[in-house]
């Protein structure tokens, strides 16, 4: 079943942008039914789930930023390899969790395709950091937030599959 999302007067399907009434944007202007990509409307609840879940991967990820943030500040600079490279996956995972937070609130600006890709980079720079985070015994918090941003990442994609 393909997803169909109203964003103002414009409607996605299958991840691409079409304008209500334009032959050129994938409407026939005569004939009937609806494209050949699309075979059911997408229900209330199914778009109420996807907000849901967006919103909430949205949120897991601010907050990983957050944590992996304050870990770059509590680290030195002119640290060893070890912490270096702890400061440098904080910093990175921060980074990616930021940019796909943003990427989230600014849906209807994306494709179907860049949401899913954003949210797979996030998901495995998230497991990548808590792997890091967990050779350090201070920083089991951080390595709860980066987990529980790659799940929030998992149960969005398994929304827009």
């Amino acid at each position: 079943m393909s997803k169909v999302e109203h964003l103002d007067s414009t409607v996605l399907i299958a991840g691409r942008p079409r304008t209500p009434g334009g032959a050129s944007a994938g409407f026939a202007t005569a004939g009937s039914g609806n494209p050949e990509a699309v075979t059911a409307m997408t229900t209330q609840q199914e778009l109420v789930r996807f907000l849901e879940d967006c919103f909430a991967c949205a949120q897991a990820c601010t907050a990983c930023a957050r944590a992996c943030v304050l870990r770059v500040g509590r680290t030195d600079p002119d640290a060893t390899d070890r912490e270096a490279l702890v400061r440098q996956k904080a910093l990175w995972c921060a980074e990616v969790c930021d940019a796909t937070c943003r990427m989230l609130a600014e849906q209807n600006l994306q494709d179907e395709p860049t949401l899913r890709l954003q949210a797979k980079w996030c998901l495995l720079v998230c497991l990548e950091c808590a792997q890091v985070f967990d050779g350090r015994p201070d920083a089991e918090p951080d390595a709860r937030a980066c987990r529980d941003c790659a799940r929030a990442c998992t149960e969005f994609l398994a929304t827009l599959n």
